[in-house]
């Protein structure tokens, strides 16, 4: 039996070694079979700058409901989170389902082919388990199945409000009792060729008062696979780690094997030295996010520092303040100026870098995030005649300092054309329905 082949012709394509023209790919079971540079333009053109895939390693796909609606106060990262915990408190299966998918193809719009969905929703609104204990998760699952895109199930133990007190209000949806009660219930998970199920630490905030309980679990069940966790985000949560246990969180997870190169750290904004060369050493990712971090006011992390310590930078959108990885890309280095009052931190290859290869990897796809033969088929492509991208020279520095998400033409996951832009005012749709049924609920 033949194997069902699909090629296109790229007009302009970011590969490996830098942009070339007239790229003739072939996929064959969803990967590149070939890739050909200055090739016949005969065959599907595909105009415009495409890119390989874009990997969003932080998202909670719950909070999209949030957007535009924490603003109206002043307020700060704690009111923020009440707010949330209110949304929180609304989803069931269903409902959830609708939202995540909504939200999902709004990232397939904006060239998200990969992502790290960062799952704590775990039980009913009382902590009781569903009859099918991870009901929330496999909507999450079916919701990328649906949307087209590729999903690494970040499923998170979270069993304190903080530091060993008891889960309040709506964290008791969060909470399985104990590490061991929550590695048995995310054994029931199974992946396929497009969802993969790792693990993750909420935070050190989340931990019991005697965190070895929880990090041993969790470090035995972990071993292998993908590992993020939220660190170091607020200067409160160093000092109560502090205050509980006497170390900072990086050196708390070092001092357990939680730090390694599975292992992805999400935000990593208030570090001390020795925080940047643990990391740096054990070659663990980073996952910066910055519009959510400015969103919030949490502040600007060491993005260079840890680089150059050994630590490898991925992107996310986190709470979806705003959905675009070429936002995210940009700000990593327009933060940096801002900071040091100086230009030129990253160069805008190592951005994309970041939001591909390294990207995709961290969340257990390093088969992804080139256009490069055996890889997984991902395309991006982009109209390079925008408002935005027009007369910008069709390159790695359009994608970093001038693309937006709007400008996605088409999206290709796995070989299968998942956006194409006349879908766009349908994802708007879309989105607004399911938002709605949220706050109805």
């Amino acid at each position: 039996m033949s194997e069902v082949v699909t090629s296109f012709v790229l007009e302009r394509a970011l590969l490996p070694d830098g942009v070339r023209s007239d790229v003739r790919v072939e996929i064959a079971d969803g990967r590149f079979a070939s890739v050909t540079p200055d090739a016949s333009p005969a065959g599907e053109r595909l105009a415009g700058l495409t890119i390989p895939g874009l990997a969003n390693t932080h998202s909670h796909a719950f909070h999209r409901a949030l957007r535009g609606r924490t603003q109206r106060e002043r307020g700060s990262f704690w009111t923020w989170r009440d707010q949330m915990y209110s949304v929180a408190e609304r989803l069931d299966p269903d409902t959830y389902l609708a939202l995540a998918t909504a939200t999902f193809r709004e990232m397939v719009a904006t060239g998200i082919t990969g992502l790290g969905e960062f799952h704590y929703l775990h039980h009913q609104p009382d902590g009781r388990q569903y009859d099918e204990p991870n009901a929330m998760g496999l909507a999450l699952i079916e919701a990328a199945r649906v949307a087209g895109l590729r999903i690494t199930l970040l499923d998170t133990l979270y069993l304190s409000s903080g530091f060993g007190a008891p889960p309040q209000g709506a964290q008791v949806r969060y909470d399985d009792g104990s590490a061991d009660a929550w590695a048995e219930r995310v054994s029931g998970l199974g992946g396929t060729d497009s969802a993969l199920v790792a693990g993750a630490l909420h935070s050190v905030r989340a931990l019991p008062a005697d965190p070895a309980s929880a990090l041993g679990p969790l470090a035995g069940w972990a071993d292998g696979r993908p590992l993020h966790v939220h660190l170091s985000e607020q200067v409160a949560e160093n000092d109560g780690c502090l205050a509980a246990y006497g170390v900072t969180p990086a050196r708390l997870l070092a001092d357990h094997g939680l730090l390694g190169p599975m292992t992805s750290a999400v935000h990593a904004t208030h570090l001390t030295d020795d925080d940047v060369a643990l990391l740096g050493s054990a070659r663990s990712f980073v996952s910066f996010c910055p519009t959510t971090e400015r969103d919030l006011g949490d502040g600007v992390g060491p993005s260079r520092r840890l680089h150059d310590a050994g630590a490898r930078l991925t992107l996310g959108s986190d709470s979806h303040a705003v959905v675009d990885l070429f936002e995210e890309m940009r700000a990593v280095e327009l933060d940096e100026r801002l900071v040091t009052q100086q230009r030129g931190h990253w160069q805008a290859a190592e951005l994309v870098h970041a939001a591909t290869v390294a990207g995709h990897a961290s969340l257990g796809w390093d088969d992804a995030g080139a256009i490069a033969v055996g890889r997984r088929a991902d395309l991006v492509t982009l109209d390079t005649a925008s408002p935005r991208t027009a007369g910008t020279g069709a390159d790695e520095h359009t994608v970093v300092f001038a693309a937006t998400g709007a400008d996605v033409v088409q999206t290709v996951v796995d070989g299968r054309v998942v956006f194409r832009q006349g879908d766009r005012e349908q994802v708007g749709r879309d989105l607004a329905d399911a938002i709605g049924k949220v706050w109805a609920s």
